[in-house]
């Protein structure tokens, strides 16, 4: 049977596949990282503020130290504050969107054109991984997956507005206020639902393999179970819970 020129093309760029899956995986968790650590700017300013005020009160006590009262200006507060934030989010996006570079498919061959599967050994499944993650607890095995998804619904949510924003800018003169609401609103909820279709789950599940090999390879023992990986984890963990409760505004591309 002939093939038409979109099936040559799926072929073509199926070849490069083992390129650009990593690389969306990447993407969207570090879009993720970046909306979860804007949402932390203020927070952390507050928090340079608080030790600020803290270290005026001490130095001014004495003469000899009391210049270095104004030593942090508000703008040199300001900077530290997006300096830090900038820092974590960095660290974050080593800790977990690195492991995506990581993941691999296999091709497939069929008469009509070839698919991928990942074709996982059996102890790397989704029902063995989740299961030692049951009997065998570790910080690794629980934080950095569910951080991982976190942020990947957060970085969806990013993309999603981006489409919504921009059709419902582009097509309002040419369909009206109320239609193209409704088609910015439906674009960007197909594009939420297929990033974490395609890219959202792959990213999930390349995290819990790699949590889950190294912390079959290293974090034997209770202790070693919840030390081991524990400094990233610690990370990761308030960068998803701001994904979860304020990058994440799923309810928006609804009401």
């Amino acid at each position: 049977m002939s093939q038409g020129p979109f099936s040559a093309l799926s072929r073509f760029l199926g070849h490069f596949r083992w390129a650009f899956m990593p690389l969306g995986l990447l993407a969207l968790i570090a879009v993720g990282v970046h909306a979860a650590a804007d949402t932390l700017d203020d927070r952390l300013l507050t928090l340079v503020d608080l030790v600020d005020a803290a270290f005026d009160r001490v130095v001014g006590r004495y003469s000899l130290t009391e210049s270095l009262v104004d030593l942090l200006s508000l703008e040199r507060r300001t900077t530290l504050a997006r300096v830090l934030t900038l820092a974590w989010e960095l660290s974050a996006d080593v800790v977990l969107a690195l492991p995506a570079l990581g993941y691999r498919e296999e091709e497939v061959s069929t008469q009509v054109r070839p698919r991928f599967s990942l074709h996982l050994p059996p102890r790397d499944t989704w029902r063995a991984m989740l299961g030692r993650c049951l009997l065998k607890p570790t910080t690794m095995r629980w934080i950095r997956p569910l951080a991982t998804a976190l942020v990947a619904v957060a970085g969806a949510c990013t993309v999603a507005r981006l489409v919504q924003g921009t059709v419902y800018l582009s097509w309002r003169e040419l369909l009206g206020e109320g239609a193209s609401d409704v088609a910015a609103r439906g674009l960007a909820l197909a594009a939420l639902v297929g990033l974490l279709w395609r890219l959202g789950w792959r990213a999930v599940l390349r995290n819990l393999q790699h949590a889950d090999a190294a912390s079959e390879a290293h974090a034997r023992g209770l202790a070693r179970a919840f030390a081991y990986g524990l400094p990233g984890s610690a990370l990761v963990a308030p960068l998803a819970l701001a994904a979860a409760l304020d990058a994440s505004p799923l309810l928006s591309f609804v009401r």
